[in-house]
């Protein structure tokens, strides 16, 4: 009798695993075979949060305006799976992992320089293509093959932001970053360089740890030397400090920075003290085509209806761009094969509301001009593009 019940029981189980097995997450129902997944890895919380789902919002977007690819004769409904990366490293990686789980077709991410490196060999070893939208450090597409970026890179927005502090009379300048952080000392290596071929000094060179709140022992310090720009790239949390204390310490000096200071909880956390900050970035709404107003038209639209502040930032407009050159990869690959999507990137062409986009060699955006924006009346007013000399 105990063996007949063992028996009957262990049928149920099977018929209940195989009913599961038809039905779950495998892949195996009919409904499934018609969804192809993107993964979107951004961090949505930590440090880098408030920029991570900025970019998720362009990347949100797009899906809205384009949630369904043709392969052959076949339509396919593309499902977006969101990933936090805590805008931490270890976290970074489990997340990753999250994604390759899920057998995603691609991901799109990730807002930080940092994270995306410390990912980009889980997506390569499964050979998964990712797509950078905003991480700009020249590490997260070297030596992988299948990652590529919608960004400028870092050497770059340095030499952009080196020429512009010259180009407004600046030739001292202190840099301050974050020990650790691949964008922020990258950037700052990369804006020294530039600064000092073009004949400027660089009078301090300091850095902080990662979550320091007190900065005026560095700030007074870099006062002495007496720079006219503090380049100081960092995150938008830190951003704020940085500006007011310096201020508090009465210096006058201008205040610079890169991408990831667009952002108006700066201006929010910093109040008048952000008056005259000047950044580079990848996009603004005064530079586009007729496409580029129906990009804006559509999603200020959507960023209301979901009760957040109008404004574009530049990296939602670099995930919305993100997305479609994805797709655009998918159709032109003609496979839900991965390996044949990262092999349809490398000579895929996007019109974008950023710009043109295309890769080179190395998987990176073929792009030669940035925004240079200021903080002006409390806003973020935009002042001319810039190129590398």
């Amino acid at each position: 009798m105990r063996k007949r019940i063992l028996a009957l029981g262990l049928s149920a189980v099977l018929a209940i695993s195989m009913l599961a097995g038809c039905g779950g997450n495998g892949g195996g129902s009919k409904a499934d075979s018609n969804v192809i997944k993107i993964g979107v890895f951004e961090p949505q919380t930590g440090e880098n949060g408030g920029g991570g789902l900025q970019e998720v919002d362009g990347i949100r977007y797009a899906n809205k305006q384009k949630n369904t690819v043709k392969i052959g004769d076949k339509e396919y409904k593309i499902e977006l799976v969101e990933v936090d990366n805590k805008s931490d490293k270890t976290e970074a990686v489990t997340a990753a992992q999250k994604l390759v789980d899920e057998k995603v077709i691609g991901v799109l991410g990730s807002y930080g320089s940092g994270v995306s490196i410390a990912a980009g060999e889980i997506f390569s070893k499964a050979k998964i293509p990712a797509i950078g939208c905003s991480c700009t450090n020249p590490q997260v597409t070297e030596g992988n093959d299948y990652y590529f970026r919608v960004c400028f890179l870092d050497p770059f927005q340095g030499t952009v932001m080196a020429n512009y502090a010259k180009e407004v009379g600046c030739t001292k300048a202190a840099i301050l970053t974050q020990k650790g952080d691949d964008y922020s000392v990258g950037l700052g290596t990369f804006f020294k360089n530039a600064f000092e071929k073009l004949g400027c000094e660089v009078v301090a060179n300091e850095q902080y740890e990662t979550g320091a709140q007190d900065f005026k022992a560095t700030l007074t310090n870099i006062k002495s030397k007496n720079p006219d720009v503090i380049f100081a790239p960092s995150s938008i949390a830190t951003a704020p400090l940085i500006i007011k204390q310096a201020r508090e310490l009465g210096i006058t000096a201008k205040i610079m920075a890169g991408d990831t200071w667009e952002n108006g909880e700066i201006i929010k956390n910093a109040g008048k003290d952000a008056e005259g900050v000047c950044l580079s970035t990848f996009f603004d709404e005064d530079g586009v085509d007729a496409d580029g107003k129906s990009f804006i038209e559509g999603f200020k639209a959507y960023l209301k209806e979901n009760k957040k502040d109008e404004v574009i930032p530049a990296v939602s407009a670099l995930g919305y761009d993100a997305y479609n050159a994805l797709v655009a990869a998918i159709e032109k690959a003609g496979s839900t094969d991965p390996s044949k999507v990262q092999e349809a990137l490398k000579s895929v062409s996007v019109k974008g509301v950023t710009g043109d986009i295309s890769f080179d060699n190395n998987g990176d955006a073929k792009k030669d001009m940035a925004f240079i924006k200021t903080v002006e009346g409390g806003a973020f007013k935009f002042l001319k593009t810039q190129k590398a000399q």
